[in-house]
């Protein structure tokens, strides 16, 4: 009788959980989704005012110089934050904070060096380069001025100090003042009648103001935990101390390049292959695909943390309820947006970027698609990133983006930009079915035991402000 009462009541105890769990979770992603939707709608006026000012084909010159500075970071950038969040979930106890300390100290020389590596990379690729990826001799000064953002990019370290720390609130929110002092100055450059230079340098300045608020607000995270002395911490020794750190973090630099080969790049080989028009609308076709995206990356802000701890935890069946429950949640929602899309996006574009642009409705449909696929990965994507698996990723990443480029250069010459969507369709598909399929087989080939009541109650330390 008492087995059988305490059964009852551990299930209970494991449903409240499970339910509460969930509930913060969601709140979390909330957080972010709003901040994230008024930073949306901030940056979707920011480009239909600088379309405006510009016109198409200045308008596509500066979306090629945006493209080209966004390539090049994550190009060269390290996803340090999936290793720091990675090992950094199971440093929890007070004993363990000069290992804290110093790992986070590594993340942040990674990310240094990543980012002056990157400018040196941008720089000296423009001025040898630049005629062959669209960018004309007029625009390589303003590419040189733009590509001054790469030394502030610092994000992984400060990324995985908040995420930890359950910091979605701050971080969803405070991301939008860059982008309202960029619209706000847009908006004087409209007004002047200005050219492609001022908002070079809008972008630009509003871009380092951002990361530089990030990082503050990392470094005093740190110091609300009672963390100080970082760059004094130790790092000899460290890759032995968290076993598999470099290949990890080199693994997500590869994987985050190969990925960006087809998601940075394929604007500048639209302008390469189809001109800077065309290159104008393939760009508003890829904000709209990243206004929907931003959900999955949100998502993935608060579910890897989580499911980092669990699989950490050996938590295997609140793992599995965990990422099935977002799986479903990001699938259904990608569904509805391409319906939605497909049924609204010409007036969208007539009354918002004018009837010029009213060609890019077929690419924003086509783009939709693919993003619902990649929406309908990401959970899997993060949940075998916690499992380990981060080689099985790369492995799927390498194949869908080999597929991306030989779809882009056979068809973008008879299709325009609309072949670059086509491309991203068949990236997508294939990204699909290799992490779902690699996830499952991932948990069948799992030797981990479910932990039990007490254990699910204590194993997750979500932060909520």
């Amino acid at each position: 009788m008492r087995d059988t009462i305490g059964k009852i009541t551990g299930g209970f105890t494991l449903f409240f959980y499970e339910r509460a769990a969930l509930r913060l979770r969601l709140i979390n992603i909330g957080h972010l989704l709003t901040g994230d939707f008024f930073g949306t709608v901030i940056g979707l006026f920011v480009f239909v005012v600088a379309g405006r000012a510009l016109g198409t084909e200045n308008f596509g010159i500066l979306a090629l110089i945006l493209s080209y500075g966004r390539a090049v970071q994550r190009l060269v950038a390290f996803q340090s934050w999936q290793p720091l969040i990675k090992y950094g979930a199971e440093l929890k106890k007070t004993q363990h904070r000069q290992d804290y300390k110093s790992l986070m100290k590594f993340g942040l020389l990674v990310d240094a060096s990543a980012a002056v590596i990157a400018y040196l990379v941008a720089v000296g690729g423009v001025l040898l380069f630049g005629p062959l990826i669209g960018v004309g001799e007029e625009a390589v000064n303003h590419v040189v001025i733009y590509s001054t953002i790469l030394l502030f990019h610092i994000n992984g370290f400060p990324t995985a100090i908040m995420r930890l720390a359950g910091r979605f609130r701050i971080m969803a929110y405070t991301s939008v003042l860059s982008l309202a002092l960029r619209l706000i100055l847009c908006l004087v450059g409209l007004f002047a009648e200005a050219g492609v230079f001022y908002f070079v340098i809008v972008f630009a300045a509003s871009q380092i103001l951002g990361s530089l608020l990030f990082m503050g607000l990392a470094v005093h995270e740190l110091r609300r935990q009672g963390i100080r002395g970082l760059l004094r911490a130790p790092i000899k020794g460290v890759s032995k101390r968290f076993k598999g750190l470099w290949a990890f973090t080199i693994g997500s630099n590869v994987e985050l390049t190969v990925r960006s080969s087809a998601n940075e790049l394929d604007t500048l080989l639209v302008g390469a292959l189809a001109g800077p028009a065309a290159a104008g609308l393939y760009h508003i076709a890829k904000r709209f695909g990243r206004l929907v995206l931003q959900l999955g990356v949100q998502v993935q802000a608060v579910l890897y943390p989580d499911v980092a701890r669990l699989w950490a935890e050996r938590a295997i069946d609140e793992f599995r309820k965990t990422v099935l429950q977002m799986e479903l949640l990001l699938a259904g929602f990608g569904l509805f947006v391409f319906i939605g899309i497909t049924l609204t996006i010409h007036p969208i574009l007539y009354w918002t970027l004018g009837e010029e642009f009213i060609d890019a409705a077929p690419l924003v449909m086509v783009q939709m698609l693919a993003v619902a696929m990649m929406l309908s990965g990401s959970v899997a994507r993060a949940a075998l990133l916690a499992m380990g698996r981060q080689l099985t990723v790369l492995k799927i990443v390498v194949v869908a983006t080999v597929a991306f480029h030989a779809t882009a250069v056979a068809v973008i010459p008879f299709m325009g930009a609309m072949g670059a969507n086509v491309a991203h369709a068949v990236m997508a598909a294939i990204w699909l079915a290799g992490l779902l399929t690699a996830y499952s087989s991932a948990l069948r080939a799992s030797t981990l035991v479910p932990s039990d009541v007490g254990t699910a109650t204590a194993k997750v330390s979500m932060e909520s402000e």
